[in-house]
Parts: C-alpha cells; sequence; structure tokens
C-alpha cells in the first residue's frame, strides 16, 4: 500500500462557525484571529489531534490586496507572523513532536476565491504571492497553492515559490457542474500540462465538490503527477462575491464522516497520496477517516 499524507481540514471556516461575532467579515478566520485568537489555536489543535500531520497556517485571506481592501493593510506582516505564532502554539498544546508536522503556508487566490474575472494580472499576482512567501518562509516547511481558479495566477504562484527556492504543491478548484474544467473554463488539460512543464511536486483538487473530484481521477492519474484532493461540503459557491462574506453560502447535509471518508477511500483507489478536507470538512471528519485509514493498513506521514 502506498504511503497516504494526511492534511487537515477545512480550517478557515471551521473558526469562522466558532466565533462570537453576529456577521462573517470579508476576510473571514483572518479577522476571527485578530479579535479570537484562542479558537484559532484551538482549531488547529483538534485537526493535529485527529491524526493529520501537514496544518495550514490560518492566513488564506492574509493578501496585501484583501488586507488593503478592507482597512487591514498595515497589519499584513503582522498576521503572518501571528497565524505562525498560533500553529506552533497549538502544536505544543497538543504534544505532538514538531519534527512530525509539516507546517504550511498558504498561497491563495490574491483578489477573490473561485472568481477566476477578479484576478490581478500575472505581474501582480508574482509580486504579492512574493510578498506572502518572504512572510512566511521562516515559520514553514512548505507551500499549498490553494483554491487556483484560473492557470495565470497559478503559473505566478509556482514562478514566485521557485524564485525563492521552495517546492511547489498545487490546488485548482473546479467547475461544479464540469470536472475537466476550471471555475475559468480553461480545460484542466491545458492546467495540468502546465504543471507538468513546471515539474511542480503534486496537484491537488480542493474546495470542489467530492464528487467533481472523483470524476477528475483519471486525467489525475494521467498526468503521471503525485497528485491528492481534499474537497468541500458546500451546497454551492456561486453566490460568493468579490468582498463578500461566507455567510451567503450553506453546507451540505448529506456529507457525514463515514460519507466523506468513502469519498476519500474511493480517490485513494485511484491513485492519490494526499488526503484532507476543504470548507465544513472538520475535525471529526479528519478523526474517522484517519481511524479508517489505519484500519485499512495505510502507513501515514507528513509531506515531507
Amino acid at each position: 500500500m502506498p504511503k497516504i499524507t494526511l492534511l487537515d481540514g477545512g480550517l478557515g471556516q471551521e473558526i469562522n462557525k466558532r466565533s462570537s461575532q453576529a456577521k462573517s467579515h470579508p476576510l473571514w478566520s483572518v479577522q476571527v484571529m485578530h479579535n479570537e485568537p484562542e479558537i484559532v489555536v484551538k482549531v488547529h489543535e483538534e485537526f493535529i489531534s485527529a491524526g493529520a500531520r501537514v496544518l495550514t497556517l490560518n492566513n488564506y485571506t492574509a493578501t496585501p490586496t484583501r488586507m488593503t481592501r478592507h482597512d487591514m493593510g498595515d497589519h499584513f506582516e503582522s498576521t503572518h507572523k501571528l497565524a505562525i505564532e498560533l500553529l506552533n502554539q497549538a502544536i505544543t498544546n497538543a504534544k505532538v513532536p514538531r519534527a512530525d508536522i509539516n507546517i504550511a503556508g498558504c498561497l491563495p487566490p490574491i483578489a477573490a476565491s473561485y472568481i477566476a474575472a477578479e484576478a490581478l494580472s500575472y505581474q501582480e499576482s508574482f509580486d504579492e504571492y512574493s510578498k506572502i512567501i518572504a512572510a512566511q518562509a521562516h515559520g514553514v516547511d512548505l507551500f499549498l497553492v490553494e483554491t487556483m481558479s484560473n492557470i495565470s495566477e497559478t503559473e505566478a504562484a509556482i514562478d514566485a515559490l521557485y524564485a525563492h527556492g521552495q517546492k511547489a504543491y498545487i490546488g485548482f478548484t473546479l467547475a461544479d457542474d464540469k470536472a475537466a474544467t476550471l471555475r475559468s473554463g480553461e480545460p484542466l488539460a491545458d492546467a495540468l500540462a502546465m504543471l507538468q512543464e513546471k515539474q511542480v511536486s503534486a496537484v491537488l483538487i480542493n474546495c470542489s465538490f467530492p464528487e467533481t473530484v472523483t470524476q477528475a481521477l483519471p486525467q489525475l492519474n494521467d498526468s503521471n503527477l503525485t497528485f491528492g484532493a481534499y474537497a468541500n461540503g458546500f451546497t454551492a459557491i456561486d453566490k460568493l462575491t468579490k468582498g463578500g462574506t461566507v455567510d451567503v453560502l450553506e453546507a451540505r447535509v448529506d456529507l457525514s464522516q463515514e460519507v466523506y471518508a468513502k469519498h476519500v477511500k474511493e480517490w485513494i483507489d485511484g491513485g492519490a497520496t494526499i488526503v484532507g478536507g476543504c470548507c465544513e470538512i472538520g475535525p471529526q471528519h479528519i478523526a474517522y477517516l484517519h481511524q479508517s485509514l489505519l484500519a485499512e493498513g495505510y502507513s501515514l506521514d507528513k509531506l515531507c
């Protein structure tokens, strides 16, 4: 059996759901982190206890563009520093050796999730990703490029990582009704060809329906790239706009721990070696998945 890497789950959404705020903020869990940092530590700790060994920083919305848009631009550096400190505190609290954990930095869409038309130019994206990498590199083991909806922005992230001597682990988000298509409308085949040319370390499908991931497995397998997935539990994402909040999104009611684990096992049977969860996939899902994989004899390890 291949070794499986177990990522954490939907960190930002879990943090956001546990906050005391009456309404979500456009900066999502980053805003919560500044007001209630103890929630961030607790959620990280629960994912570690659940068995995840690749833990992502809580910095998804902390891009210069997004933070400036919401009057937090002056807090860019301190936000990334805080995210690193809180994850390390969670590792200490969980009493798991630091050497057994990978801390992953996050390179998200610069301006907006899912909406490819809002992506900045290649050069603007490259410059912002370079700033984010510089702010995190001292505190992480690797970077996950997450929820990429178009090829140009993805290329900018990869090139920025390579310019800083980092490896590239790339996560695409796919159109809900078209598993072979990025949300930009670009074919997944074209995106995979670009990743092959760039010689990235792995390709992932994230923040997409579990069923969409399953439909994409043949193309992922044919790419000869190391691949995996971490799906979301939203009913749809089309109501989310640039600068909007997740309050317009709804969670599925048919994605129990058992059901999600069945999806993940199907991906593993299809060749995936890196798995976890995205929005609405909580610590309980990861804990059940962890125990299920161990029971089936899989060996679990960190990514690098």
